[in-house]
């Protein structure tokens, strides 16, 4: 997730670095071509590099829009699972008795485990060695490794129920804590494995190529000085229509392992640290300052 802090333009100048050169040799191009005579006769109405341009805006303000929608839901989410993961320990310290607290740190242990497992699977990344040797460590081998978590957190509870440890009214209550946790999941899967129409994207990005295609032939540039403005407005509007469409695609999908990502690893330190606490252990180490301009 990028951060209130100056914002590196490099990167969003990589972001479009290929579309940027080819709108800039088109600039160039056809500048260079209106200083022959036979194309200087060459014009087009205002109006209608206006009426694209217009055409172009309100697409992407709807494609701007809806990305950031699909953003905000992932952000939201995930600050479930924040609050949720703290009422799940917190219900279980208050429902088990005095002398519980292994029970209580394996619980927020494989909770914490849930947080990095769920966040490296949504990004598609190999688990980390962590993560890797609490799975080996208790023999947990499943396609959907966040979901088999919350099994081992409901089985568990019901051994303890049926022990007489837990109470039937508590139970109920971490049950519906899992089905929250299970519910986040759920909405963070669908938002990843939901694409984007992929004709909507074409359309968008067509309709750009078209408007700088025509936009240089609604300039009078009888003069060099006009000449060399049509020539940086070529440029400049595209490419702000480009940076704007480039934005909207990489919001679309939160979970793709990019500075604009929801910042699972981040947020699961955070989880990490508030459980650890809630368990009694003491000097836990704080999350370190980040010095770059997003974090993860």
């Amino acid at each position: 997730m990028l951060l209130k802090k100056k914002i590196s333009i490099w990167y969003f100048i990589n972001l479009i670095k290929s579309q940027l050169l080819l709108i800039s040799m088109f600039a160039v191009a056809i500048g260079i071509l209106d200083l022959l005579p036979a194309f200087q006769k060459i014009s087009l109405p205002l109006t209608i590099p206006a009426l694209v341009g217009t055409a172009v805006s309100l697409l992407l303000a709807f494609r701007i829009s809806q990305s950031y929608e699909r953003w905000w839901e992932a952000r939201t989410v995930w600050g479930a699972i924040v609050n949720d993961s703290r009422s799940l320990i917190r219900q279980i310290t208050q429902a088990l008795p005095s002398g519980s607290e292994a029970i209580i740190r394996e619980f927020a242990q494989r909770q914490i485990i849930w947080n990095y497992a769920l966040g490296e699977s949504l990004r598609k990344l190999p688990f980390s060695d962590r993560v890797q040797d609490y799975l080996i460590d208790h023999r947990i081998e499943a396609a959907n490794i966040p979901n088999a978590l919350l099994d081992e957190h409901s089985l568990q509870l019901k051994q303890l129920a049926d022990k007489g440890l837990i109470s039937e009214f508590r139970l109920i209550q971490l049950n519906e804590t899992l089905a929250r946790l299970c519910d986040s999941m759920g909405k963070c899967e669908r938002i990843k494995n939901t694409v984007f129409p992929r004709s909507y994207s074409i359309l968008v990005h067509s309709l750009i190529y078209v408007f700088a295609a025509i936009l240089p032939f609604g300039f009078d540039d009888s003069q060099l000085s006009l000449l060399i403005i049509e020539i940086g407005i070529t440029i400049l509007i595209p490419t702000l229509f480009i940076a704007i469409e480039k934005t909207a695609i990489i919001m679309q999908d939160p979970f793709e392992n990019t500075p604009v990502d929801t910042p699972m690893t981040s947020l699961a330190q955070t989880i990490e640290i508030n459980l650890r606490e809630m368990t009694g252990e003491q000097n836990v180490p704080q999350k370190k300052r980040n010095p770059l301009y997003y974090e993860m």
